[in-house]
């Protein structure tokens, strides 16, 4: 089994959907991303700022597993690390099936602890018409499964680069499963 890396590190200080990849983010407790528009205490992502501003900010960090890329791939979808937005592109890590908060250690000192599900939205459609469909799916009961990735708060500032490894720190059980956020 490969150990869990990060591949891909990025961030954006303006409001538009992809980011942009650099060789280092540096993550502020209890903020997110430096200089990413989505960092702050309370929510940043102006749907919920439209809804009610004081929201506390769920989605600090944006974490994707490069394994969807090559799931992207075989459906002739071509999407590249922080097209969709993400800061930090996981490998060897199966984010989505990962408990509600689990606690990652990224590099020397950073951790994060997962919130939730990533809910596309249909500006994915812009990267390539019929993207947001094929990150969703279905279970055998016919609930909707979300592919986009997870969301996350800092816990813990530090540098994360990319070639960073990633320690999984599981919650005390029993385990609460990824809702959307």
């Amino acid at each position: 089994m490969e150990t869990p890396r990060v591949i891909s590190v990025s961030k954006n200080p303006r409001h538009t959907f992809g980011k942009t990849a650099t060789d280092r983010i540096t993550l502020l407790k209890g903020l997110g991303v430096e200089g990413d528009a989505h960092m702050g205490e309370t929510v940043k992502h102006r749907s919920r700022v439209a809804k009610d501003p004081s929201q506390p900010n769920l989605r600090q960090v944006h974490l994707m597993h490069a394994e969807l890329f090559e799931e992207l791939e075989a459906k002739d979808f071509q999407v590249s690390p922080a097209q969709m937005g993400e800061n930090i592109t996981t490998q060897g890590l199966d984010i989505l099936n990962l408990p509600k908060d689990t606690i990652l250690s990224i590099g020397s000192s950073a951790k994060i602890q997962i919130t939730g599900l990533r809910n596309p939205c249909s500006q994915i459609d812009s990267i390539k018409q019929g993207l947001m469909k094929a990150l969703l799916d279905r279970d055998e009961e016919g609930n909707l499964i979300r592919k986009a990735g997870i969301m996350a708060v800092v816990l813990e500032g530090g540098e994360v680069s990319v070639g960073d490894e990633i320690v999984v720190n599981l919650p005390e059980k029993p385990y609460q499963r990824l809702e959307k956020v």
